[in-house]
Order: C-alpha cells, then structure tokens, then sequence
C-alpha cells in the first residue's frame, strides 16, 4: 500500500498548470480584497464588500492549499519549495513573483 506513485509526465503538467492559475487568482483575489474591498469597507462604509470578496478569495486559498499539497503528493517537489510557495501566497504580490519561477519548476519536471 506504501507504493511510490507513478511519474506520469501528463498529468503532472496538468497538475502545475492548474497550481500555477489557481495561485495567480488567489493573488488577484487578495489584490482585490486589500485594494477595493477593504477601502470600501473603511472608506464608504461597505461592508458587504469585504464579505463577498473575503469569501471568495478565502475559497481560492482552500483551493490553492490543495492544489500545492497534491503536487506535493504526486510529484518529486520537496517540502522546502512547497513552503516557499505556500508563503508566497500570504505576501500580496507574491504569486506574481514566484510564477516565473513556477514555470521553470514546471519545465524541469516534464
């Protein structure tokens, strides 16, 4: 039952492919929540702002996390570089910055 699980080329690029949007629209998502939401909680008094853009930038970091666990799982990428990405994603432009570096992570891999 412990068997390592196969390398398989297609689906790990599938794999990346979706990490890598799902972290750039959680890092939009987060842009979006401490630039227009929150200044329109604050400053117009909205705050049903922060609750519909909060709840969903807070579905897509549920959706990153387990987007980046199961390359974690199916793939050869170490805990090291999962937790740079993992605190990438708590930084507002980190996503943007990394994702260069993602890619280059992704084509070394296929």
């Amino acid at each position: 039952m412990d068997e390592p699980l196969p390398h398989i080329p297609m689906a790990s690029s599938r794999i990346y492919s979706f990490l890598r949007q799902i972290a750039l629209l959680e890092g939009v998502s987060f842009l979006l929540l401490l630039g227009v939401a929150m200044p329109l909680k604050y400053l117009a008094e909205m705050p049903m702002a922060v609750k519909v853009v909060g709840w969903i930038h807070g579905v897509l970091f549920v959706v990153f996390c387990y987007a980046l666990l199961q390359v974690m799982l199916k793939t050869q990428w170490s805990l090291a570089r999962c937790a740079v990405i993992f605190i990438a994603s708590l930084l507002p432009f980190g996503p943007f910055l990394l994702d260069k570096r993602m890619r280059q992570w992704q084509s070394e891999e296929s």
